[in-house]
């Protein structure tokens, strides 16, 4: 019997740093690089996760780039008293959980080279469980009161847009 290889997910390395600055940033992210034999300050789950303290997001080239996505959605949808003292756990609830999963899968979608399919792929390899047993159903058939959520705290549109805002500011951050 041939043994498989568990499916890869895509790192940040081959998404891209220049990309990965350039979206965070428009949320006033600081993307902050970490050497491959360094840990990742920040990192909730440790190996190779993104990590967030503050505003910086830390990463290795090793780190999924879907961890990356999903710590930098904690950022934009936590209110800013958590954001302001923002060290390693992000915290939060269920709803707001829901808001950074569905918001990520929206964020990959605005990354060509990455995109919906690849990133609920990727959230079903890591080992993300939704009700529906994949990223993909949960997205496409339970996660509206995720999306409303999202839409309440003014980080998406009626159309599910993104509006590039993080809770609590009402102006869109340019970048």
């Amino acid at each position: 019997m041939k043994m498989t290889e568990p499916p890869r997910v895509l790192s940040c390395d081959a998404l891209g740093f220049a990309l990965l600055r350039w979206l965070l940033s428009r949320y006033g992210l600081e993307l902050m690089r970490v050497s491959p034999d360094r840990p990742i300050p920040g990192s909730y789950w440790g190996e190779s996760e993104a990590g967030l303290i503050g505003h910086r997001l830390w990463v290795r080239a090793d780190t999924p780039a879907h961890s990356a996505l999903h710590e930098a959605c904690h950022f934009v949808c936590m209110d800013a008293v958590r954001r302001a003292g923002l060290d390693t756990d992000a915290g939060g609830d269920c709803e707001e959980e829901n808001g950074v999963c569905f918001l990520q899968i929206l964020l990959a979608g605005a990354l060509p080279c990455f995109g919906r399919a690849r990133m609920m792929r990727d959230m079903d390899a890591w080992g993300y469980s939704f009700r529906l047993g994949s990223a993909r159903a949960w997205f496409e058939g339970d996660a509206e009161d995720a999306r409303s959520w999202l839409l309440g705290a003014g980080l998406i549109d009626s159309e599910s847009r993104i509006t590039w805002r993080i809770r609590g500011e009402a102006n869109r951050i340019e970048g």
